[in-house]
């Protein structure tokens, strides 16, 4: 793609074999910030599935048996690649997808570090193939091997393009899979940007494949695929039961990462100008559409009343409008269809009974685009949908609480169990409630701070799998054993 991207083109939106090329599923790509026409993405269907696991299939082999050395030369390269294109690459996250600049800088630059680390563990991978098991038999040897599980599909979601892709594709070609991704539709034109840099990487012909299209005309015939020996997904619950209900009539694997309803917990002795800061971010980033967003604001009773005068004053001081304008915080919801959703969960939550502090319209003078003023709710039932389902928007419910036990029992007391975030003033209080939290991540007096090295996922019904860190990559593996009588 070109500068012309923002001057609606016609984009080829399938990469199969190695070749570019057009797709019979036209899809268009909208700017959230005035809804206006970017490009047009020519996508594909079930025959572009069905070409491009033909594609991988025959790549294979190959690929499967290069050294992680070889492996890791070619993601240092795409790391290379999109790190000399970070400021194009910010500025398609933006347009397309909303994202103020400093978000976006923070997406491109955790794709580098994310291919960079799984070049790494790539590399250190030649030295553990093949490790010795000691058994407690002289009579036998036994050796441990990790193989490439096969050819993959790669399914990956709006709110994060780019990020969630090198989630999985880094550690999927570190392990030795072949790939066909399938970018979310809504905001595929970084992520056809980031598939060019790949492409130009060395990466041999195959290997990488990219189907663009929606979730019916791509995901459900890639997600069934019989050639597909494992689906990596991420996205909402509802379209990940369906991606598992495909994927099990040829039984193959399945990662997924799904919702989220996280709490924050402000105990007694926080400080309180901190915890307003993280309560801000964990609700506010990215407009609020993170599956990590920590909307539910547990904080003891005494310091209730300051903290919400605090995080209203906070919430109304946040600029929000169009991601390229100055000094911008918050940029606008991803489309129509999303900015519906919030609004309905927000109306739904007035009646109910919760109390509207602020926030929750659209800003004075912005009249075209997806904005939403961040939303403050207290005295939120606790049966509400406002309160126990992920709503993805800039909506944050607060709740006072009594005692540390109620502090979990609240937090806890939810289908999902992603991430937990802890403020407090106590080292050992801090430690004994995020050891009691059912979550995969928890944050103490810390921003939501992600590191390829550490896991990504959750409990309950917010993932299956990990991924990110060693896990990341063992995701992609099968493991063998091979014991010999001596």
């Amino acid at each position: 793609m070109s500068e012309a991207t923002v001057l609606n083109p016609v984009l080829a939106g399938l990469y199969i074999d190695g070749t570019w090329r057009g797709g019979n599923e036209p899809l268009t790509v909208i700017n959230p910030s005035n809804e206006e026409r970017l490009a047009i993405v020519s996508g594909g269907d079930a025959e572009a599935v069905n070409e491009a696991v033909h594609a991988a299939q025959a790549a294979f082999e190959a690929w499967s048996k290069t050294t992680g050395a070889a492996r890791a030369m070619i993601l240092r390269q795409i790391a290379s690649g999109v790190a000399a294109q970070r400021e194009r690459l910010m500025h398609l996250q933006s347009s397309n997808n909303g994202k103020p600049g400093f978000e976006a800088a923070i997406d491109v630059d955790d794709v580098i570090a994310t291919f960079n680390y799984y070049a790494d563990l790539a590399e250190a991978s030649d030295g553990q193939q093949n490790r010795v098991i000691e058994l407690p038999s002289e009579d036998f040897t036994a050796r441990l091997r990790r193989e490439a599980c096969g050819v993959v599909a790669l399914i990956v979601p709006w709110n994060f393009p780019m990020v969630t892709t090198a989630w999985k594709l880094a550690p999927a070609l570190a392990a030795g899979c072949c790939v066909v991704l399938k970018p979310s539709e809504v905001t595929p034109l970084a992520e056809l940007e980031l598939a060019q840099i790949i492409a130009a990487s060395g990466v041999p012909t195959g290997v990488f494949n990219v189907v663009c299209g929606t979730g019916l005309a791509v995901g459900a015939p890639l997600s069934a695929h019989p050639g597909i020996a494992k689906v990596s997904f991420t996205g909402s619950n509802a379209a990940g039961v369906q991606v598992m209900q495909r994927a099990a009539e040829t039984v193959k694997g399945v990662s997924l990462e799904l919702g989220g309803k996280s709490s924050l917990l402000v105990m007694a002795d926080a400080d309180l100008d901190l915890a307003v800061e993280l309560a801000s971010g964990g609700s506010y980033f990215n407009a609020g559409q993170m599956c990590s967003a920590t909307s539910r604001v547990l904080v003891a009773q005494e310091l209730l009343a300051p903290f919400l005068e605090r995080i209203v004053a906070k919430a109304r001081s946040i600029k929000v409008g169009g991601p390229l304008e100055e000094g911008v915080e918050m940029g606008p919801l991803v489309n129509q269809a999303q900015y519906q959703r919030v609004t309905h969960h927000i109306e739904a939550g007035k009646a109910c009974g919760a109390r509207l502090l602020c926030g929750g319209q659209r800003p004075t003078g912005r009249a075209r685009g997806y904005f939403l003023e961040p939303a403050v709710f207290a005295d939120v039932p606790l049966d509400s949908a406002l309160w126990r389902e992920e709503i993805f928007g800039p909506v944050l419910c607060v709740r006072g609480f009594s005692s540390e036990a109620e502090a979990v029992a609240l937090a806890n007391d939810s289908q999902f169990g992603l991430v937990a975030s802890v403020v407090s003033g106590n080292g050992e209080t801090a430690d004994r409630v995020a050891n009691a939290l059912h979550a995969g991540m928890v944050w103490i007096n810390a921003p939501q701070v992600i590191f390829p090295q550490t896991s990504w996922g959750g409990y309950k019904q917010s993932s299956l799998g990990r991924e990110l860190g060693p896990w990341g990559m063992q995701a992609f593996q099968e493991i063998k054993h091979v014991v010999r009588a001596v």
